[in-house]
């Protein structure tokens, strides 16, 4: 993060998302790649990626919830406030649309992560529920997704008890 902010030329928000906010959050001992999401995009944004992804031997990918179910309704104003480095501000991405995302891929790793939000309160089950319920008429708009079984999932990990 810092020698992020310390290379782009303007000001941004940085969200991370997956097994970066599992890293930060001490869930993981490490993860395959940074999944991140950059509003607006500074200058200098994706030399200064190029560059880190060699420096520190990790692999970067522009990718968000955002991108693989419908946004949620405020996602931005859930994102949780890491640190401030130059220009830049980071954030862990809405844990909301994070949980729902890695419900909706339902491999062992992501369930493992979302249960890990919910033990660390990052998210509540009855409030999971209802960020699904705002989604669901928009996911006809997602044709790789089958609502019913991510509707099942959902309510499944929601029915759960840690």
């Amino acid at each position: 993060m810092a020698a992020l902010g310390d290379r782009v030329r303007g000001p941004a928000r940085i969200y991370f998302t997956g097994g970066a906010t599992a890293l930060l959050h001490g869930w993981r001992s490490n993860t395959i790649d940074v999944d991140l999401k950059a509003e607006p995009e500074p200058p200098g944004l994706f030399e200064a990626l190029a560059s880190l992804k060699d420096e520190l031997d990790i692999n970067v990918e522009l990718a968000s919830p955002d991108q693989f179910i419908p946004a949620l309704p405020n996602w931005r104003e859930r994102s949780l406030f890491i640190a401030r480095h130059g220009p830049i501000d980071f954030f862990h991405y809405d844990p909301y649309a994070q949980a729902l995302s890695k419900l909706q891929r339902r491999h062992e790793r992501d369930l493992h992560d979302a249960r890990s939000m919910r033990r660390s309160r990052l998210i509540q089950n009855e409030r999971l529920w209802e960020m699904f319920d705002l989604i669901k008429s928009q996911l006809i708009r997602y044709p790789a997704i089958d609502r019913r079984s991510f509707e099942a999932a959902v309510l499944e990990f929601c029915n759960e008890n840690d």
